[in-house]
């Protein structure tokens, strides 16, 4: 493993040759309005990147300007504990949810339980087939919840792919039985309008509230018509989990016309995606306070009545954002760290020709109390060392990392790796350590990298996309309070009150 420190030739080499070539300059009026903003259903394809970028590439790798393919960098204070492959699910490495001494890893093609009570040496206690995509991951109890948003034959895991224009396909929520984590049983399932992208629990004593994320309706899709300016709110009886059903839609963008009120896109807002409906919501329950990540919207809403959360402020960004992906609240509910999916997750956005804004994370304090509680932006942080035009990487998944008094994260960049950074200063973020790989491949843009890294009693996972699933030891003493904080279970789009 190799150290990289100095960073200042790489900010300035990497990203010319697209620049040149203007391949760049198309991505950014294309991709960020495709329908889906993650990988695809199937296989990653591979992308050719022109002679150019290759060359750079291979130019830099060879000034030590960036890591070698597939080599393993890191700042001093993060320690690469180990690496477990991916075993019997081949496809794409998505979410990550904790219970007790047990991880538990999405994938496209199912899910796998990991025991890390030795997090230098995680086991496979299951492995579960049921393929469709993303499968997001949530757990509760004794209660495992997974997304579907593709299109399936039946909601069973057996089911095989089948167009969206057929009215018998199948997409929403699972459900799971963990109480033996050994042997889950699948349980239930919820069909949802436009299938289920991403979601969220909202735990009470006797139910678990599911908030389903889901976009892109079609009038040609038979189940995701539109107009579709909301989300399906589920309610599952813990003791009767079969009982599972939608209760409510509550419409987050209510307006005039064939597509709501949201954000209307291109081309009023070139290169900004439609809102038609929400990519991911976190929530506070603690605060009955929640934002979503809605395409072209970033929302602020409460959930004091969980089946039907009411908007408190709603943003744009029309000139930085072009698709808004997820959100994390800081430990005193007074700032939000919104993430931007530009391109997709699937285009090399973090270059100098893309610059230090545009992909970012956006940072916007909370003002006010209650229902006049408003978003104000303050500033942008995007990783500060440029990656080659053959790795995809953008803003991700992330979690805070539990400091009394200060506001830090870890999050995901899919090859741009994993960043810690500091957030206490609303308008000077900085990053404090560092984690990644060098490309997947330096001919060919491959899909890769940290899809989730999140902080778990001591411990930074990450799920790397192709690699499989990292344990990383963070030392450093602006983190090191947070080893004290011990959680039993942990979502990280359900935020926990850490200090309570």
């Amino acid at each position: 493993m190799t150290l990289l420190n100095d960073l200042r030739t790489r900010r300035r080499r990497l990203g010319v040759a697209a620049a040149c070539t203007g391949l760049l300059a198309a991505l950014l009026t294309t991709v960020p309005a495709a329908a889906t903003p993650d990988p695809g259903d199937g296989p990653a394809v591979e992308q050719r990147v022109s002679q150019d970028a290759r060359a750079d590439a291979a130019a830099a790798i060879a000034d030590g300007e960036i890591p070698g393919q597939d080599a393993i960098v890191h700042s001093s204070n993060i320690e690469h504990l180990v690496n477990i492959p991916k075993d019997a699910l081949p496809g794409t490495n998505s979410d990550l949810a904790f219970q007790g001494k047990y991880a538990f890893a999405g994938n496209y093609d199912g899910f796998r339980i990991f025991d890390i009570s030795n997090p230098k040496s995680p086991k496979t206690v299951a492995q579960v087939l049921c393929p469709g995509s993303q499968n997001d991951i949530s757990v509760s109890g004794d209660l495992l919840f997974l997304s579907t948003d593709s299109s399936r034959s039946d909601s069973s895991c057996n089911s095989t792919t089948q167009p969206v224009t057929e009215k018998s396909s199948w997409e929403g929520m699972k459900v799971f039985d963990i109480s033996d984590k050994a042997n889950p049983k699948y349980v239930a399932a919820v069909e949802t309008a436009c299938g289920s992208h991403t979601h969220t629990l909202v735990p009470e004593r006797k139910n678990v509230y599911i908030y389903v994320s889901s976009y892109s309706p079609n009038a040609a899709y038979p189940d995701c018509q539109p107009p579709h300016d909301g989300i399906s709110v589920i309610k599952v009886p813990r003791k009767s989990p079969e009982k599972a059903a939608v209760v409510s839609f509550p419409v987050l963008f209510p307006g005039e016309g064939p597509d709501g009120g949201g954000n209307p896109g291109s081309p009023t807002n070139p290169g900004v995606s439609k809102t038609t409906g929400c990519h991911d919501i976190t929530v506070l329950p603690d605060k009955d306070l929640a934002a979503g990540a809605c395409m072209g919207d970033g929302i602020l809403f409460s959930i004091k009545d969980p089946e039907h959360p009411k908007v408190v402020d709603r943003v744009q960004d029309n000139v930085n954002f072009a698709f808004w992906h997820s959100a994390t609240f800081n430990q005193k509910a007074d700032k939000v760290v919104f993430t931007d999916e530009l391109g997709g997750g699937g285009a090399a956005t973090c270059n100098a020709a893309t610059g230090p804004d545009k992909g970012a994370d956006g940072i916007y304090d909370i003002v006010g109390k209650g229902d006049k509680r408003k978003l104000v932006f303050r500033s942008y942080y995007k990783i500060p060392r440029h990656q080659a035009d053959t790795e995809n990487c953008v803003a991700h998944n992330g979690s805070l990392i539990p400091v009394k008094g200060k506001d830090i994260m870890v999050q995901a960049w899919y090859q741009g790796g994993v960043s810690v950074w500091d957030f206490t200063d609303s308008s000077k973020p900085k990053e404090i350590a560092y984690f990644e790989r060098g490309p997947l491949d330096t001919q060919v843009m491959r899909t890769g990298g940290s899809w989730s890294a999140y902080y778990y009693n001591g411990y930074i996972y990450s799920n790397d996309i192709a690699k499989g699933f990292d344990v990383l030891k963070l030392s450093d003493r602006r983190t090191d309070p947070a080893k004290r904080i011990h959680m039993r279970e942990l979502n990280v789009q359900t935020q926990p009150d850490y200090f309570d």
